[in-house]
């Protein structure tokens, strides 16, 4: 092809096709791989899936799995556990406040007192003020921080601050946070709670791989500056402590990451090189293995582990802590048990357990469910499951509390079932007040205020939309009762729901005034029968002698069947026990006491919460005097404003606001 005479020869120029990518640089492939994390660079699987791989941290934990230079790995690095957990502060309800509460509990310190908060520049920080800065924060984020060598470093509360100095830098941001040190382990370890919020309010995001590895990297780094790179005479000690523990060791690990097919080959040139020491150790650990059924020699030096191993030493792990925990609550009262008393329970018992508390524990140290270790009146010591934080550390040590499975149906739902089942389904208050007279356990005040309980349940049960009240004296109860109950309270979320008996220990008991626990066993229907050992010898020895109080102060009379009590005793210890509290308040406070009648209708504004003998009871100040009347959780939302309610009996039904309807 040619062009005129004046024109140029055209000559094609061929380039690149639109649909070839350029090469990547070296440079993009970094910045690339830096960007996704160590899950590229270092091989591990999974990483873009964990919390927030897009957030803070991820370049210096990129930066290091492109290294290959992980602290942490080298030879002579001091062993850090760092456990995490990111908190939805949206479903988290009051739990911070009793986490924050339960980390600055007696006995956590070198000395046994209280742990102290603090911060990066305070030594004593406000644990309110910083919960109040939290308002309105999505999440928050919990560290465990425990150095295997923690009781050598000579500052526990400096090692904290220059890891959260470093941390600040990684994440390039200025943090708000909060910590206390724990000296009640083996190991001291540090709690740390950072704000889901920097210092100038914007949200904080964590990589996750940042949280599973950067920080453990820092805390390493700094533990080893401080004592030095840990010596070979040092690896082998603590290994050596490791060959007969009932838990998952460090050398189980490396068992079953050599293992193939389950088989270890130990045998000289079996394929893999190992010091002398790492066999011996190997072997030792084998051999403990094999004592605890997770192992077994298939010939000389070569040995099948059994597919559970981990999952049982684990378990193991777990109980081995447990018991020290029941052992540690049991020598801090001064008690002595026998080890076949001791009794863990996962999940809750079928039976309730009803004893006095001695002591409580975190399940997950990072979580908002605390276990309870029950003295109980069975002679047996209880570790029960976990309960919601907040319900469970209203439970004081040395409270008197009944503990059953959140599952269950409880005894006012088998009495509502029973009636119901006599009368085509129907319920009706008073013709269960007939019958409990009737059969001449309760009368009077006594009886109103055991029908009213069954109310109080079937009102709560009628929110549920499991019951339906027809009128004040007729309910409609469904065929299958028993089972939408059942399920109602597996969907309330605790393992366990409890119920404080007393908040006073036997001893306070004995000497009240008011209407005891103790009194309810020896007046009331239905008396738990505790064992005659452990604490169950105490409660007897305590109910006699409340019983002989009664006689000496004429409450009571010897027959020879038994001791007769005066008729409504209960009703009048806690008519005696109101009436001195009321009195003491008023000469406090310059507004007259005056006791709620029957019938009465009480309104005014909720002033506070009560724990007497008797009972827990709301301080409600009207316009010239206030009153003590029965407190009922539902009441707690409206502290400081005006409520109303209808005595009844010993019971109150209160009325919060007409879209609720009566006897809330």
């Amino acid at each position: 092809m040619t062009g005129g005479d004046d024109e140029p020869p055209f000559r094609p120029r061929p380039g690149r096709s639109r649909r070839e990518a350029p090469p990547p640089s070296f440079i993009r492939k970094v910045r690339k791989l830096a960007a996704q994390g160590p899950g590229a660079g270092a091989g591990r699987r999974g990483a873009k899936h964990r919390f927030n791989a897009s957030g803070r941290g991820r370049t210096m934990v990129g930066a290091r799995a492109l290294s290959g230079r992980w602290a942490s790995a080298q030879p002579g690095a001091r062993r850090v556990v760092v456990k995490a957990r990111v908190v939805k502060l949206a479903k988290a309800g009051g739990g911070p406040a009793a986490h924050l509460a339960y980390l600055q509990r007696d006995g956590v310190t070198r000395d046994g007192e209280r742990g102290q908060l603090y911060a990066a520049g305070e030594d004593r920080a406000d644990g309110r003020a910083f919960l109040a800065r939290t308002e309105g924060d999505r999440h928050q984020f919990r560290f465990i921080v425990a150095p295997e060598d923690g009781a050598e470093l000579a500052d526990l509360r400096a090692f904290t601050r220059d890891l959260m100095a470093e941390v600040e830098c990684d994440l390039g941001v200025p943090l708000d946070w909060v910590a206390v040190d724990h000296f009640n382990t083996a190991h001291p370890h540090s709690h740390v709670v950072l704000r889901g919020r920097d210092r100038s309010g914007q949200d904080l995001f964590i990589a996750g791989d940042y949280i599973a590895h950067g920080i453990r990297e820092r805390a390493s780094e700094l533990v080893t500056l401080e004592l030095g790179p840990e010596s070979a005479q040092e690896i082998r000690r603590k290994l050596e402590g490791e060959v007969d523990q009932d838990r998952f060791t460090r050398i189980d690990r490396a068992l079953v990451k050599e293992a193939k097919g389950h088989i270890v080959d130990l045998r000289p040139g079996g394929g893999h090189e190992l010091w002398s020491f790492d066999r011996q150790l190997r072997l030792a650990r084998l051999s403990t293995l094999e004592r605890m059924g997770l192992a077994q020699a298939e010939s000389a030096s070569v040995w099948r582990l059994k597919p559970e191993l981990e999952p049982t030493l684990r378990r193991l792990g777990e109980r081995g802590d447990i018991v020290k925990a029941l052992n540690q609550a049991l020598a801090d009262r001064g008690l002595e048990r026998p080890v076949e008393t001791l009794t863990l329970h996962d999940p809750a018992p079928e039976t309730p357990v009803v004893g006095r508390v001695i002591g409580k524990r975190l399940t997950d140290e990072l979580g908002d469910r605390l276990a309870l270790i029950v003295d109980g009146i069975d002679g047996r010591v209880h570790h029960l499951p976990g309960g919601d934080v907040g319900e469970t550390e209203a439970a004081l040590v040395g409270a008197l509390v009944e503990v059953r499975r959140a599952s269950d149906v409880r005894p006012a739902d088998r009495v509502i079932s029973a009636l119901a089942g006599e009368t085509d389904g129907l319920y009706r208050p008073s013709e269960h007040r007939r019958r409990v007279e009737a059969e001449g356990r309760l009368s009077g005040v006594e009886a109103d205020g055991y029908v009213e309980a069954h109310v109080r349940r079937l009102e709560a049960l009628r929110r549920a939309g499991i019951v339906e009240r027809l009128d004040l004296d007729r309910w409609r109860i469904p065929e299958d009762f028993d089972q939408r109950v059942a399920a109602h309270e597996a969907r309330r979320g605790p393992a366990i729901t409890i119920r404080i008996l007393s908040a006073l220990d036997l001893e306070g008991q004995v000497g009240s005034d008011g209407a005891t626990w103790l009194d309810r066993q020896l007046v009331g229907a239905g008396r738990i029968q505790p064992v005659q050992m452990g604490f169950g010898s105490e409660v007897e020895r305590a109910l006699a002698a409340r019983r002989d109080r009664h006689i000496a102060q004429g409450d009571a009379d010897p027959t020879p069947t038994g001791v007769r009590y005066r008729a409504g005793l209960l009703a009048e210890l806690e008519g005696r026990e109101l009436d001195r509290v009321g009195s003491g308040l008023a000469k406090d406070g310059g507004l007259p006491f005056r006791r709620a009648a029957d019938g009465e209708t009480i309104k005014g504004v909720f002033k506070d919460k009560l724990s007497l003998a008797s009972g827990q009871y709301a301080l409600v100040e009207r316009t010239r005097d206030f009153t003590l009347v029965p407190w009922r959780p539902v009441v707690e939302p409206m502290r400081g404003q005006t409520v109303t309610g209808v005595m009844q009996g010993a019971s109150i039904s209160w009325r919060l606001g007409r879209e609720r309807g009566l006897g809330l």
